[in-house]
Formats: C-alpha cells, structure tokens, sequence
C-alpha cells in the first residue's frame, strides 16, 4: 500500500453502504436483532440476498472487493445476523451452481473445522476446513442443535468429506477482510452507544465522559478500530488491483486487529456501562456478545497469523 492511496470510498462504493445502511434501517432494527438470537434470520437473509450483498464479488455478482467491504461496514454497524463471512468464503470456491445457491439465499453455508458447527441446524451446504484445504461435506448422522452465549445457532455433527475444493488462499482472504469490516463497524457501534452513555451518566456533578479514567480508553479503542478498519478496505483495494499476496497479507492482518480491538472495546464498554452491560435486556449486550462469538469462528485467528507470517516469510 503506498502512503498516497485514498482508501476513502468512491461514490460507488459509498452508495453501497447508504443503501444497505437504510435496509438496515429500516429491516434489522435492535428490537430485531434481539429477537433473532439463536435463530437463523430467514426472511432478512432473503431480503439481502435480493440486494445482491451476497453475490458481491461473484461472477454473477456486482462489484469487488471494496464493495463488499462497504457493505460489510454497513451490516457489522448494525450487527445484522447470518454467516455472512461464511458465505462470502464459500461463494469463492463452490461450483457455479450451488454459489448461485448460496448467492441467492437458497442455500445456508456452515462453515468449520470439526463436528461443531456454526449455524449447523439451518445449514444446507457444510464446508470443512483442514490446513490450507477446503473440503465439501455432508452429514453422516443428525444435527443436535447447540445455543451458544453468543447468539448464533450452531451443532455437533458427523461430517463425511465429499469434495476437495481446494487450497483456502483466496477464500480464506474475502472471508478475512470481509470478517474485520464487520467486527471494526459493530464494535464502532458499540463504542457511540458507550460514548453517548458516558456524555449522560453523571459522577460527582461532572458527565464521566470528562474524566481521564473514561475518555483515555473510549480514544485507544477508536485508535484500534479504525486501524482494523483500514487495514480491511487496504487488503479490499488489493485484491480488486490483483494484488493477491499482499491482499492475503493485509486481510490476515485484518482479521487479528479487529477481533483484538473488538473484544478489547467490548471490556471496556462492559466496564463503563457497569452491571447493566451484562444483561440481555441491557443496552449493549446483544452487540459485544455478536463481537465475541465473530472473533472465535472458524477459520479461526491461528490460520491469519500463519498467512500473515507465511506472507511475511518468517
């Protein structure tokens, strides 16, 4: 990336996350968000897939990598539902007619390394990832539905192979960058509802946003995510320039900035919220607990740090 490159969106791009921005708006409210939790979001998944957010970056589809990472931008700061880095990951390595399966919300990606699945229940297609590979599999036995602290419906499983896609390279990079969007935009959210928390709540007559203890860590986590965020659209900007190395590169680095900066921010909003940012019904649960679970999914951290380093030859 040189020093000059504007990763500012274009009017394109920008129009992207206006437009799924007002979807979200107007579709995915936070009294919606709430009542999807360890439920598959079936209506609002097709809603998207209409869009053609999940076509994005498909030969199908409309727009590249940075489209996709404004749309993501725009989905994680309303910490809409679904496997949507899954999706993004399996839409980059499926045959051409079930990636128009899954493009058009017909078909539901689980995506994972063992017999404990993400969205397992609802899933249609299973995607295992082993090493550097991705294989196709399908169910050997039933699904025995898991609930998980994060809100996501997942399952235990016996998966039987079926199919080697292939090396997870450039998979593995859309679903790095298009994950950090995500994660960086919620816990942005996060953070807005934290700081308009700390202008309102008041300790001994002063608002206790004004005091150091408060507003020095809401500046370093700004710093993080906006760092995260940068890094996603540079490893987007990249990719869509057919610079695949250093895509995977910035993608990984990503990834583990933002799942560093995102649980970091969901510690420190959970402190300055107090007992009550810990309660289902609180004001900011639903958002840290989507941050934790998304930091925690397979692929997991272990396979970006090994790009990251393969990358960097070390």
């Amino acid at each position: 990336m040189s020093d000059g490159l504007d990763l500012a969106f274009d009017d394109g791009q920008q129009a992207v996350a206006d437009a799924i921005g007002q979807f979200c708006a107007d579709r995915c409210d936070e009294e919606t968000v709430r009542s999807l939790e360890n439920r598959f979001p079936t209506e609002l998944w097709g809603e998207l897939a209409e869009l053609g957010v999940l076509a994005l970056l498909t030969p199908e589809g409309d727009g590249g990598a940075v489209e996709l990472v404004a749309a993501c931008e725009a989905l994680g700061g309303s910490v809409f539902p679904g496997p949507l880095p899954a999706t993004f990951f399996a839409t980059q390595l499926l045959s051409e007619a079930e990636r128009q399966k899954v493009a058009s919300g017909a078909a539901v990606v689980s995506l994972g390394t063992g017999s404990l699945m993400p969205w397992a229940p609802h899933a249609d297609i299973f995607i295992v990832i082993d090493g550097d590979r991705a294989h196709r599999a399908r169910p050997a036995g039933p699904v025995e539905a898991v609930e998980t602290l994060g809100g996501e419906p997942w399952g235990r499983v016996a998966l039987e192979r079926i199919e080697d896609l292939g090396p997870v390279g450039a998979a593995r990079c859309v679903h790095d960058l298009s994950l950090a969007a995500y994660i960086a935009a919620a816990a942005r959210r996060l953070l807005e509802n934290t700081a308009e928390h700390a202008r309102a709540r008041k300790q001994f007559g002063r608002a206790i946003g004004e005091f150091q203890a408060v507003a020095h860590p809401l500046a370093d986590c700004v710093i993080a995510l906006d760092s995260a965020a940068t890094l996603a659209r540079g490893a987007a900007w990249k990719l869509d320039a057919e610079d695949f190395a250093g895509a995977r590169r910035s993608a990984a680095a990503a990834r583990l900035a933002a799942c560093r900066a995102g649980v970091e921010t969901a510690h420190t909003c959970h402190q300055l919220f107090g007992a009550v940012g810990i309660t289902l019904e609180g004001p900011v649960f639903h958002v840290t607990r989507r941050i934790r679970q998304l930091a925690s999914q397979p692929p997991g951290e272990a396979g970006a740090c090994e790009t990251l380093l393969e990358e960097l030859d070390l």
